[in-house]
């Protein structure tokens, strides 16, 4: 991937300061191995320095474990003596912020080595190299995400987290019916300035739904083209989440699971390829007999156990699975089904996709989406067969198989030979290190409920 031409890029940053001169500040945005923005804040006048010579920023950002502190086993830290790469600009992610007081712009940025290659452990270069496999098949990826998150209370209770009361009401919801028009009214301002924000930032989003929990929602985005541009957009749909809720005194939370007994929060992805005439190559009357869906689907449920430490990344993803959730547990796949991992929709034959319902909303949507397509491509080029649709409750159907624990998932994810040729092994080698060490952290707490168990028990 070789940088914009600086002229190109130079016109960009000119005709976005010419329409916002009321502009002060940009900034300059990279997101991490866990989805986190991390970057700089500049001025105004400093933007074209940025699009001339880009910025600063030390490798270690990508060996960040989910607290901010560098994970040293990486080799990403002092044993490179915590050296610096060169991020530059993406192209036409130049956009006002809608929710700063002081009007401030933002810019997604790239990481590179100071030679002008690409950063082999940005997760936007990890996708990149398996959206480049598909490049040399002639065809294109459209993908498209459905992000669901929790509105809660700024106002915590013993670090719990609690629905935040209505505005319309004043009271706090307890309601759990799914698509529940009512529950759109009770937060409805802030509901319809995400959707206006997301539009002013050119970000898809199209629709917000009621789920299945009190304050939990949906957003849907359009599908485009472009899968890196897909991830890009869910990435900043999710920031313009947290900073349109905390601006009518909310906050939000896209953790996996963050009530024990509700719903916990999904990050589904739909996708289709094209082929050299825009063609879709799944399209199709009767999907068990187009051959290109069937291979994709197989390669995707084969590598499937292999990539759950991308698509549950963290220790409290995998408390989000269960029959009562939709949340599948096992590789299966069916038709308008919403009981397995992978669903086929068939509103239309030339809309047939692959719906992904496995993943959490705390996944990375550029490591989940390379996960998801290096099972597309093996299974497209190797004509891996799936077996028979589910019909009916799959729950019922298929014992339990995914790894359900995080532990399990990267030994997994390390001893896959499949995955190791479309991702590369030193990058799995550095999310291993990361999710180990937090791993550690973890086992190494004591928890209230071990406290309550035993302290006068044993």
């Amino acid at each position: 991937m070789s940088v914009p031409p600086r002229a190109v890029q130079l016109n960009e940053a000119n005709a976005f300061l010419k329409e916002h001169p009321e502009v002060l500040f940009v900034d300059l945005l990279i997101a991490d191995m866990n989805g986190v923005v991390r970057g700089k804040r500049i001025e105004r006048a400093s933007l074209h320095k940025v699009y001339e010579r880009g910025i600063n920023l030390p490798a270690s950002l990508f060996a960040l474990d989910i607290n901010g502190s560098t994970v040293e086993s990486t080799g990403l830290g002092l044993d490179i003596g915590d050296a610096d790469r060169i991020c530059y600009p993406i192209p036409n992610t130049l956009c006002y912020e809608p929710w700063q007081k002081r009007p401030t712009a933002q810019l997604l940025m790239t990481m590179h080595e100071l030679e002008g290659e690409p950063f082999f452990a940005d997760p936007r270069e990890v996708l990149r190299q398996v959206v480049a496999k598909f490049d040399e098949l002639g065809l294109t990826i459209c993908a498209a995400f459905e992000l669901e998150f929790y509105l809660i209370d700024q106002a915590n209770v013993n670090g719990r987290p609690q629905p935040p009361l209505s505005p319309l009401s004043g009271k706090r919801p307890h309601s759990t019916q799914v698509y529940l028009i009512d529950d759109l009214d009770e937060y409805a301002e802030c509901l319809q300035d995400i959707l206006e924000g997301a539009k002013e930032q050119g970000i898809p989003a199209d629709a917000i739904v009621k789920e299945s929990a009190p304050a939990q929602f949906e957003v849907n985005l359009h599908h485009v083209a472009d899968p890196i541009k897909a991830c890009d957009y869910a990435l900043l749909l999710k920031r313009l989440i947290k900073n349109i809720a905390y601006d009518h005194e909310m906050d939000t939370t896209f953790m996996a699971k963050p009530y024990p007994n509700q719903a916990g929060n999904g990050l589904h992805v739909h996708i289709s390829i094209l082929d050299k005439q825009g063609n879709n190559i799944f399209a199709c009357e009767d999907p068990e007999q187009n051959d290109a869906l069937r291979h994709a689907i197989g390669g995707v449920l084969e590598t499937m156990p292999a990539s759950m430490a991308f698509l549950c990344p963290n220790v409290n993803s995998y408390r989000r699975f269960g029959a009562q959730y939709y949340v599948p547990n096992s590789p299966c796949w069916g038709i308008d089904n919403r009981t397995v991992a992978l669903r086929v929709p068939n509103d239309s034959a030339d809309a047939v996709r692959i719906e992904h319902r496995v993943a959490g909303a705390d996944a990375n949507p550029y490591l989940l989406l390379s996960a998801v397509l290096a099972g597309v491509h093996h299974g497209l080029t190797n004509k891996i067969e799936p077996n028979a649709p589910v019909e009916g409750n799959s729950y019922e159907q298929n014992e339990q198989s995914l790894p359900n624990n995080l532990r399990d998932a990267l030994r997994e994810l390390d001893d896959s030979e499949v995955l190791a040729r479309y991702i590369d092994p030193k990058y799995i080698d550095i999310f291993v290190a990361c999710k180990e060490s937090e791993l550690a952290e973890f086992e190494n707490s004591i928890s209230d409920l071990e406290y309550n168990w035993y302290l006068h028990t044993v």
